[in-house]
């Protein structure tokens, strides 16, 4: 978890500190064995731990200050300090020069490989964050009247997406959302990821009503699952496949209707305040996650209400809430999003970017689920504005935080 997690929350002065520390270290070590030596003469032994300095110096800043140093210190070890023997003196001060010349020529071809590597390593980021663009976009800054923002932390290692999924897209019928959750995380679940998103911006645009949607996304799904059978591992078995989705649609006015396959509903962001968009009396009949029962005959759409101008809905995937902290405590989203509103007027993208920043320091950057995290927000403004409306039947204080 060590990538853009822990330099998320690092302090942007401490990237430089160490690179000032690592041109440093080699020029301390040298000094530092020297007035040893001259302090407290050993007849040239200790003089032997020179023969250390280039492979510090190639370490932390490159073939040329690797040479530079290790020729100097092949010169000193040559020089007599203190009061030593003739002969043994010189035997001892020559045997440690070549041992520093044999480190410098070492030292030389490691790093050489090593920048040889690290070039690969850049361009082989490069392709894949190019790829992984493409398949979870960048959202553009509006759409319509919705001013998005999203974020997406993946649990495998260099990964920028795995099995958490969204999309926003602008249709004749309204801006239409799509937020899922693919059976297991990483990069194992990208395949179901890519085969939902790529039917979801097609059908988006096709299909008049949401409920069409959604079965369009069940039909992709089961073709997916069809090939998985065939070519997928036999550790993961294409019956065990699911995806939890919700769908959402803001129409021109500010409606808000959603369709919902076992996926966390909503928070409404206005005025400082989150709460949920859906109470419990609109959710007592969920539908079933895609890939594990078939969609019934009467897909009820849920009314969740109007978005008034700076209003918002605050979407994310069950890895938020199922973060555990370093004594096992569950990440507190209801309170951190409430923090992340304060008094109203935040942009999108900052109170996004401040419940991911609340989330890695909860885990340490430690994530053993993907985390997908979407605010759309209604209104020119692009902020959270007016009071946010309690959902019927649920009352403030049946909602933990």
């Amino acid at each position: 978890m060590i990538r853009a997690r822990a330099s998320a929350g690092a302090h942007p002065g401490a990237a430089r500190a160490r690179q000032i520390f690592l041109l440093v270290l080699p020029g301390l070590w040298v000094v530092g064995v020297v007035v040893w030596e001259v302090c407290r003469p050993t007849s040239g032994q200790l003089l032997q731990l020179l023969a250390a300095t280039p492979a510090i110096a190639c370490a932390g800043t490159g073939r040329r200050q690797c040479v530079l140093l290790g020729g100097g210190c092949a010169l000193l070890v040559l020089l007599p300090f203190g009061a030593v023997e003739p002969a043994v003196g010189l035997g001892a001060r020559a045997t440690t020069c070549g041992a520093v010349l044999v480190v410098i020529c070492a030292s030389w071809l490691t790093a050489g490989r090593r920048r040889r590597l690290l070039r690969e390593l850049a361009r082989t980021r490069e392709v894949a964050t190019a790829t992984q663009r493409v398949l979870l976009r960048p959202l553009p800054p509006r759409i319509d009247a919705m001013v998005p923002a999203a974020a997406h932390l993946s649990a495998s290692e260099g990964a920028v997406v795995g099995g958490d999924l969204y999309e926003v897209v602008g249709t004749p019928h309204g801006v239409r959302a799509v937020i899922g959750d693919v059976r297991g995380h990483g990069l194992a679940a990208v395949g179901t990821v890519a085969a939902m998103l790529g039917s979801f911006r097609e059908v988006a645009h096709d299909e008049p009503e949401l409920s069409g949607v959604l079965r369009r996304l069940e039909r992709a799904h089961q073709r997916h699952l069809r090939e998985w059978a065939h070519t997928g591992p036999a550790a993961a078995p294409a019956a065990e496949e699911f995806v939890t989705l919700l769908l959402l649609e803001v129409s021109a006015d500010g409606a808000v209707t959603a369709l919902n396959c076992g996926h966390p509903w909503p928070y409404r962001i206005g005025s400082g305040a989150a709460a949920p968009a859906v109470g419990p009396a609109a959710v007592a009949e969920p539908l079933p996650p895609l890939g594990l029962f078939p969609l019934p005959d009467e897909l009820p759409e849920v009314r969740c209400g109007r978005l008034a101008p700076g209003e918002g809905l605050f979407l994310h995937t069950d890895g938020a809430t199922d973060t555990r902290g370093p004594a096992g405590e569950f990440f507190p989203l209801t309170r951190e999003l409430r923090r992340a509103v304060g008094e109203g007027g935040r942009p999108p993208a900052g109170v996004v970017e401040d419940v991911r920043e609340a989330l890695l320091r909860h885990s340490g950057g430690r994530l053993t689920d993907d985390v997908a995290l979407l605010m759309l927000c209604h209104g020119r403004s692009g902020a959270p504005a007016g009071p946010v409306p309690q959902p019927p039947h649920l009352p403030p204080a049946s909602h933990p935080v």
